[in-house]
């Protein structure tokens, strides 16, 4: 409808006025909640073709769009904006679409698909996943599932950083105090365990430098000579020399990390169709890096160090190889970037990554563009926010992170907890309760963090998240349950729903329901276009508060009359059906019994 206007507009200009306009000189728009009417047209951009006033140039645009649309029953003037009310069929025939359609605002992928490879997640192999990486998590899956819902074809990846400093930090904790503990042996996921041991490493590190200030050294003397540090600056060399020792430990661990993962993946319904390794790509990194010292795009140092200068680029000197030869996250990113482009068709290449790491992307694409790969400047970050808890910042060094599988025991426990006081599943079996506190505790914590904008910090608050009343996930999934169980009734009363709705007469609040419900597919087109999960949260919201309201103002099993009974049923079940598809762009499940 917002095409034909627009198009409609444009001859209006031109019969009118005898002006050509452009249709990005258009402006319609949905009609704001407090005037009459359901698309607006601004008009201030024509009144220089009209030579007349705003409310006259309105009108004679109104009359024309009237005269030439057919579904266009009234309109009214509100200064400069043309509020253009639509017809009732109109809107019923746009529901039917909507109610015969499965996946109601998804395009399919076809040959012709852009291929969109998404990054999320690159967690590091010395701490367990933790709140800051499920906000990554759900972001980047959400994305995906986006994207794909707008027709592209979609690879989700993900980069393990599994070599480096950090990850010998670890290593060489266990090796000195660990005694031969494993994941079998202490009861513990592997990933908390080599985590347990990084936070012991640090604190080895920050004695060692207590005593040595105490022997007369300055602070930064002392966390050079560190003889803990130089232990692990020494076995990140034996790594990368292949040391066969060195390389059966890191791979043991990884192995511990790799198993915790993977569990906690699987809790939170995220996965990906490739991973990448550091220890795999950062030498494909490095090889990079001295073509490009041989070609004169990088220089090395008198220390062996190679650097890139981007000064005239408007950046600053980025070290890319270190003295000693070992690499950088800069390095590893370049072959990371190589072996996609090689293994994959890839038309456009998202990072989601925290906006601490903007500059980190700037300088990526710049390097990439100097190595002579034509889409180093295409590559985008998605940026997003940090999350923090009502206490603050979290730091994995000093053990004050918030690990994602506790968390999402503490949200488990809440959601059974505000259950069982209100009561909602006093008649469930004990396994169907702990199945639908799962739901809901996930859907809480999803439903949480994406219906935030991207790229605020956010405050996560657990026992805000879990309400069953207001913006949230278990207010949405409650509404999705009540709707299943009138679907439910009407089938034990041997009602039939059917496929469509035609010749009835609909009131206004159905109306109003309606053009919230068929919006869907443009909201799914613009999450898509800015990489937002929050529009889909946040219409979601919007369409089931409605219907509450609805509900509430209307019977539906209780009608009397049997077409009007059978159009609220389709309504209802297509509701339904909205809900579920969006949410499922969210990697939330919606329970059918609440």
């Amino acid at each position: 409808m917002e095409i034909l206007i627009r198009n409609k507009v444009i001859e209006a200009i031109n019969t009118l006025y005898g002006q050509v306009v452009d249709e990005n000189q258009v402006q319609v728009q949905t009609t704001r909640k407090e005037f009459a009417g359901d698309k607006t047209v601004v008009v201030f951009p024509f009144l220089r073709f009209s030579k007349k006033g705003a409310e006259q140039t309105a009108d004679e645009i109104g009359k024309f769009l009237v005269e030439s649309i057919e579904e266009i029953s009234a309109f009214n003037i509100v200064k400069g904006f043309l509020n253009l009310s639509i017809d009732k069929a109109y809107w019923i025939n746009q529901f039917n679409q909507a109610a015969r359609a499965e996946k109601y605002g998804f395009i399919q992928p076809d040959a012709n698909s852009e291929v969109v490879m998404i990054e999320y997640s690159s967690p590091n192999t010395n701490k367990p996943l933790h709140l800051g990486h499920i906000r990554n998590n759900l972001l980047g899956y959400s994305v995906s599932e986006i994207m794909e819902a707008n027709g592209n074809k979609v690879v989700k990846t993900n980069i393990v950083n599994d070599r480096g400093i950090h990850i010998c930090k670890s290593m060489l904790a266990w090796k000195k105090l660990g005694n031969g503990e494993t994941p079998e042996s202490s009861g513990k996921k592997g990933d908390h365990l080599v985590g347990e041991y990084y936070v012991k490493f640090d604190r080895l590190y920050k004695n060692e430098i207590v005593d040595l200030i105490a022997t007369g050294m300055n602070e930064d003397e002392a966390k050079e000579k560190s003889p803990v540090i130089k232990e692990a600056r020494e076995m990140l060399l034996l790594w990368e020399a292949n040391d066969p020792e060195t390389r059966d430990l890191w791979k043991m661990m990884n192995g511990w990390v790799y198993a915790g993962f993977d569990e906690t993946y699987r809790t939170l319904g995220v996965d990906f169709d490739k991973i990448y390794y550091e220890s795999d790509t950062y030498t494909v990194g490095r090889d990079e890096v001295l073509r490009g010292v041989k070609e004169g795009i990088f220089e090395q140092m008198d220390d062996t160090s190679v650097w890139a200068n981007l000064e005239n680029d408007g950046l600053d000197r980025k070290i890319l190889l270190r003295s000693d030869g070992t690499s950088v996250y800069m390095t590893q990113d370049i072959g990371t970037a190589k072996i996609r482009y090689s293994d994959f068709p890839i038309d456009r290449m998202i990072y989601v990554v925290g906006n601490e790491q903007i500059y980190h992307f700037q300088v990526l694409s710049l390097l990439l563009d100097k190595l002579g790969y034509k889409w180093g400047k295409d590559l985008y970050h998605f940026s997003y926010g940090m999350v923090e808890l009502p206490q603050g910042r979290m730091k994995s060094r000093e053990g004050t992170v918030v690990d994602a599988d506790d968390l999402v025991a503490g949200m488990i426990d809440v959601a059974r907890k505000v259950s069982e006081e209100l009561g909602k599943l006093d008649n469930y079996k004990d396994e169907e309760k702990e199945r639908i506190y799962r739901i809901v505790a996930l859907g809480a914590l999803k439903y949480f963090i994406l219906k935030v904008d991207p790229k605020k910090t956010m405050l996560f608050n657990p026992e805000e998240s879990i309400d069953f009343n207001g913006n949230t996930g278990p207010f949405i999934q409650y509404t999705y349950a009540r709707i299943q169980s009138i679907l439910r009734k009407a089938s034990e009363a041997g009602i039939d729903v059917p496929l469509q709705a035609k010749d009835l007469t609909i009131n206004d609040k159905e109306a109003e329901l309606i053009k919230i419900l068929v919006s869907f597919p443009e909201i799914v087109k613009e999450a898509g276009a800015n990489h937002s999960p929050a529009l889909v949260a946040n219409f979601v919201y919007e369409l089931v508060k409605e219907f509450n309201q609805y509900y509430h103002e209307f019977t539906i099993m209780n009608e009397p009359d049997e077409k009007v009974r059978k159009f609220r049923l389709l309504l209802a079940k297509t509701i339904g059906q909205t809900i579920s598809n969006g949410f499922s762009l969210l990697g939330i499940e919606v329970p059918e019994r609440m």
